[in-house]
């Protein structure tokens, strides 16, 4: 999931490379019929603060003439209208940041709101490393908006471009109906490079290439991009079958105007015969609500139309300092000092919260399709008091690598356990009961036999079943949570994280490999990136944060029965971030979830020490978090010493948290379908846009 992963590698004989890769403006010329290009992007101003990332972003636009990583429009292939967006790796590798997600989005909403096929051509190192976990995040987005065009029954077809891999490949690079590659293109989940950085070896050579992916059948072809053209064409004629002439554009003459559009890319002054609106009219009503530019329900197109231009202003939030919203006397940990304490063997995982806070625990195996991953977890319970279907990463299998100074082997996630995953998405579908997942991975199983599995579809495969599933979903963030294994059961309702845990869009020692050519910079990476729990809730993407410090409830005869956790009036609704109307009662908060203060006056010496996080993270060492009404049991005495984390009494700390887990599954549960479902939508549609 990397900025600049992907350079040389594990291509075969005849990759393109260097000289010999087109452009993106040169791949649409390519495809489309001529003059029948019409750009839809909008200008992107450059609004980031770092000067070395507006550096970065000023020489791409100069080396590139284009303003962003991608591209997107319409255009026709024999006379038929088709949407289409390609990724230009040139432009800081083809990564995806905010304002590009954004872009992406947009262009996918609009082509399922005119009924038109949809054709990708991803070349991109994956998520923007400078822009942080908010990048990370525009995949699911992205995977929204292609699930939602699949299902109003539309073609989305994929062409995978040299090099294309981490979060690009494990979202909307591989959930096309049919995908092809250029020829020797590098195609994999995690490039050469960040591989040999994490691990101190070459990833095995001829495994991460086009033709090596066809031979296991993760891509249906091979083609140079000559043979593109005449191939979608014949592949539309049959998917799009059903579609009216009218609706497809077919009998429509081509319209007139330039090849491929400047680099604001505006689209047309005037609305065109067969363009914007022409959809409906050829007898066949669009699937897709006519909100803001395809918004696909009312509610996302009140998301959609109430940023406006927030696209063109997008950018990263600088996490050095204080989250928006901070309040008074709420210190809370360095991003160091949360990835240690996430990192110690003796944190519980998801199998001690079942043990401690569960109930008719009924395990599950594998896929049950002849597939067993020890790398997750699936079972039946009641959590908290609550059916449910829980699902997890089990951290608990192999921890000897792991240890605090960097992310060791684990249990790593692969291929089966993310199948695994999705028949416990089915089961929860089926029966309508709540899932609840639990996050806690160093990362996914990086080995020939994860890439020839199909460890990026499968994640890619999660995020789609998790952004439509018809029931209740809720996300603990219970400890570390690196690149797409976290990514892939992280899309709920609603997102509940310990205070030390985090998300990042690889393990931070990556990161720094990508940013900086060294893993010595990890920590200061990370506060950079924003991938504490405390940036999360500033950012929209956590809506509680449960303390871990239980010292002062001794042998935890404060249990309680968690009573008062399912009644958000009296448990104070954390969920709204720099949003004080919306707060209950701190101490009533505080008390329902059983924490209480945090941070107890006077014992200072049990909070951590964020002094080795480098300059970013020494700033960030002392950052806020939210109101302190936001953040359960937070008092605000600072942090000296090591973190007072869930290791020091987990039964203490679990008991806790199954109460206020059992009580959120619940209050989702009584939620309206319809009405969860769509807060949902707007929900994955708002991420990065701000509150």
């Amino acid at each position: 999931m990397t900025a600049t992963n992907s350079s040389g590698g594990s291509g075969g004989p005849g990759a393109s490379r260097g000289a010999a890769r087109a452009s993106a403006r040169e791949l649409i010329e390519a495809i489309v019929d001529p003059g029948s290009w019409h750009g839809w992007d909008e200008p992107v101003e450059i609004t980031t603060d770092d000067p070395d990332y507006r550096a970065d972003l000023e020489r791409a636009r100069e080396r590139t003439g284009l303003d962003e990583s991608v591209i997107t429009g319409e255009g026709r292939i024999e006379g038929r209208r088709v949407a289409l967006v390609a990724c230009e790796f040139r432009f800081l590798a083809g990564s995806i940041g905010v304002a590009a997600g954004e872009r992406l989005v947009r262009a996918v909403e609009r082509a399922t709101a005119e009924r038109l096929p949809l054709l990708a051509a991803p070349a991109s190192g994956g998520t923007r490393m400078q822009e942080g976990t908010v990048a990370f995040l525009q995949m699911v987005k992205v995977a929204a908006a292609i699930t939602d065009h699949k299902a109003a029954g539309l073609p989305y077809l994929v062409h995978l471009r040299h090099p294309t891999t981490g979060g690009v490949l494990a979202s909307w690079g591989s959930l096309g109906h049919v995908t092809a590659a250029e020829p020797g293109a590098l195609i994999g989940f995690m490039g050469p490079r960040v591989h040999e950085a994490l691990y101190g070896e070459e990833f095995p050579p001829g495994v991460q290439n086009a033709e090596n992916l066809m031979n296991h059948g993760l891509i249906d072809a091979v083609l140079p991009l000559s043979r593109l053209s005449g191939v979608a064409a014949r592949v539309l004629r049959v998917l799009c079958a059903s579609e009216p002439a009218e609706a497809s554009g077919l009998g429509v003459a081509p319209a007139s105007g330039p090849g491929v559009a400047p680099a604001s890319g505006a689209a047309p002054a005037a609305e065109e015969p067969g363009r914007r609106g022409d959809a409906a009219a050829g007898g066949r009503p669009s699937m897709a609500p006519g909100g803001v530019d395809g918004a696909a329900t009312p509610e996302a197109a009140g998301v959609a139309g109430g940023v406006g231009s927030a696209h063109d202003r997008a950018a990263p939030a600088d996490f050095g300092g204080a989250p928006d919203g901070a309040g008074p006397g709420v210190v809370v940990p360095s991003a160091e000092v949360s990835i240690r304490a996430s990192r110690r063997a003796e944190r519980p995982g998801v199998r001690d919260l079942l043990r401690v806070a569960a109930e008719d625990v009924s395990p599950l195996s594998g896929t049950g399709a002849g597939e067993h991953d020890p790398g997750l977890l699936l079972a039946l319970a009641r959590v908290g008091g609550t059916p449910c279907v829980v699902l997890g990463h089990n951290r608990r299998s192999a921890r000897e690598g792991d240890t605090a100074e960097g992310p060791g082997e684990g249990q790593a996630l692969g291929p089966a356990g993310l199948r695994t995953a999705r028949r416990g998405m089915h089961i929860a579908a089926e029966l309508g009961l709540p899932l609840l997942t639990v996050i806690d991975t160093a990362g996914a199983a990086l080995s020939r036999e994860a890439e020839e599995g199909g460890l990026a579809a499968e994640i890619a495969r999660c995020l789609a079943d998790m952004v439509t599933l018809p029931a209740p979903t809720l996300c603990l963030l219970l400890g570390q949570g690196a690149g797409g294994a976290a990514l892939a059961l992280l899309p709920a309702d609603r997102v509940v994280a310990a205070r030390h845990a985090w998300l990042s869009p690889l393990p931070p020692e990556g990161a720094s490999a990508i940013l900086h050519r060294t893993t010595e910079r990890a920590y200061e990476v990370a506060a950079r990136q924003g991938v504490r729990s405390a940036d999360l809730l500033a950012q929209g993407i956590v809506d509680r944060i449960v303390e871990e410090d239980v010292s002062g409830f001794g042998d935890g005869a404060r249990a309680g029965d968690g009573s008062q956790a399912g009644d958000r009036s009296q448990a104070g609704d954390v969920s709204q971030a720099g949003d004080g109307s919306r707060v209950g009662d701190a101490s009533r908060a505080g008390e329902a979830s059983g924490f209480g203060d945090a941070y107890p006056a006077g014992d200072a010496s049990r909070v951590g020490d964020g002094s080795q996080a480098g300059d970013r993270s020494q700033a960030g060492d002392r950052s806020r978090a939210g109101d302190a009404s936001q953040v359960e049991g937070a008092s605000g005495a600072p942090e000296t010493s090591r973190a007072e984390d869930a290791s020091r009494a987990p039964d203490v700390f679990l008991s806790r948290l199954g109460h206020l887990l059992g009580a959120e599954l619940a209050a989702l549960r009584a939620q309206d379908p319809g009405e969860r479902l769509a807060a949902r939508r707007v929900r994955h549609r708002r991420i990065g846009l701000g509150r």
